[in-house]
């Protein structure tokens, strides 16, 4: 999936339930019912946002890269993916993007990648693992730093060379660019509004998106 799938979505920042900025290298935790929409907004651009979803009643069951990119036989997310889940079901699915590609494979960023991958003095540097153990050392849903596992990349270019190998490249986003998903069962959103400065993930210079939640439309 190389191309870019661009939908918009009808729903209107207007009437949504939940409606807040999350600042650059901040966290973010919340529960989304089953049914609800939950819409990621790029505000400034070039922002790459980490996220972990897990199930919200079984924290056990959360997202799966390698069954995500199995299920859809493609690597990079966008409208019509369907997020799966440790135990083989689908957790939401993408339902608009004006983005066009998001990428699963990245990882997010740690104290011990920055010093890896770019330098010693990097470690001290803050990450979006250390957002991720930040909330949840606050939150009361019982989860350690074993559930940070794989996580997606929204707004973030990662392209896979003919070798198999991943690089950082400058974003694909734009301000005002988002991506929107329908939750198929309750889940957890765990969110690091990335703060990284070593790659052009955000354009070297991390900032704000905007989250948003609508309930489920009337039938």
């Amino acid at each position: 999936m190389t191309s870019f799938n661009l939908v918009e979505s009808p729903f209107d920042p207007k009437t949504a339930v939940v409606d807040a900025v999350v600042n650059a290298g901040d966290p973010w935790i919340h529960e989304i019912k089953k049914g609800q929409v939950f819409r990621i907004l790029d505000l400034e651009g070039n922002q790459a946002v980490d996220t972990l979803f897990y199930n919200a009643r079984d924290p056990e069951e959360r997202y799966s890269a390698a069954d995500t990119v199995r299920a859809q036989g493609a690597l990079y997310l966008t409208a019509g993916t369907q997020l799966m889940s440790t135990e083989g079901n689908v957790m939401l699915t993408i339902t608009a993007d004006t983005c066009g590609r998001h990428d699963t494979l990245g990882g997010a960023c740690s104290c011990e990648s920055n010093t890896v991958r770019y330098a010693l003095d990097k470690r001290p540097m803050h990450s979006c693992r250390d957002s991720f153990l930040h909330a949840l050392a606050h939150h009361d849903g019982g989860l350690t730093k074993r559930d940070i596992t794989s996580n997606i990349n929204f707004f973030m270019n990662v392209p896979v060379t003919p070798a198999g190998g991943l690089t950082f490249a400058d974003g694909v986003s734009a301000p005002g660019k988002y991506v929107e998903m329908r939750a198929e069962m309750d889940v957890l959103c765990l969110i690091s509004n990335c703060p990284q400065l070593n790659n052009p993930c955000n354009a070297y210079n991390p900032t704000p998106v905007r989250v948003l939640i609508w309930d489920a439309p009337s039938q």
